[in-house]
Parts: C-alpha cells; sequence; structure tokens
C-alpha cells in the first residue's frame, strides 16, 4: 500500500506493508476513540516525477502489466503515467482520501496495487527527492 501525506508545502510518499483496509479501518476505529471527526472519500491524486528518472521505463512496464491485469479484474485501472512536458511525468493514482476538512487541501492519500509498481513507484520518488536536495555545482 502507498500513503501520500499532503501537507501544505508539499508531500511525501510512504509505502506500507499493511493492506488498504486494515490501515483505513485503524485510522477510522482511532478517530472515533479518539471524537475526531475525518472525511473519507475515493478520489485520485497525482503528483509529478521527472521525465529523466533512471527506470522510469521499467515503471511503465510495469504500470502496463498491472493495468491489464486490473481492467480485466475491475473494469478499472488504479495507476496512469502522462507525458507533461519534456521534464515531467504525472502519476495519477486511484484510491482513498482522508482529511479532517473536506475543504481543506491537506490529508492523507492511500492506494493500494501490484507489488512491483508499488516499489518502483516508491523508488522513484525517493530518487527525485534525493536529486532535488543534493545541491548542484
Amino acid at each position: 500500500m502507498l500513503k501520500l501525506i499532503y501537507t501544505e508545502n508539499s508531500f511525501y510518499l510512504e509505502r506500507l506493508a499493511q493492506s488498504l483496509e486494515e490501515w483505513v479501518t485503524t485510522r477510522t476505529l482511532v478517530s472515533l476513540r479518539a471524537g475526531a471527526s475525518f472525511y473519507i472519500e475515493p478520489t485520485t491524486a497525482s503528483f509529478l516525477l521527472p521525465a529523466n528518472l533512471p527506470h522510469l521505463r521499467e515503471l511503465e512496464v510495469f504500470v502496463g502489466q498491472d493495468t491489464t491485469d486490473a481492467i480485466a479484474e475491475s473494469g478499472a485501472s488504479p495507476i496512469a503515467l502522462s507525458i507533461c512536458d519534456g521534464e515531467y511525468v504525472e502519476v495519477s493514482l486511484e484510491g482513498t482520501w482522508l482529511t479532517s476538512d473536506p475543504e481543506d487541501q491537506e490529508g492523507i492519500f492511500v492506494t493500494a496495487m501490484n507489488y512491483a509498481v508499488e516499489f518502483f513507484l516508491y523508488q522513484l520518488w525517493k530518487e527525485a527527492n534525493h536529486r532535488a536536495s543534493v545541491p548542484k555545482d
């Protein structure tokens, strides 16, 4: 399962071993016990990756395989890649959005898909963040 945490200034991606259903159930119980309200809905989320990342082509292959399998099973694909321009690729994911305020831009998006797709996506996101944090000479 992938968990995307959207904050005011950025977002963070985590890969979790828990199932999507287990994580959402736990989150719901914690909110109920704490007396905190939250909003949950199925939706999509997107983020950008640099188009020149190594292994991006491998992700495209895995996404193509996962898309074919997912469409055959459920009629929908959990992930799509789109070229934005020469520098970026947009990653769009189907999943579940959780937030404390439905009007807020901050919250958590969770999705589950093929292990290989999750793994490559997470690795590419880490590589993109590493490149962004390394000072250029």
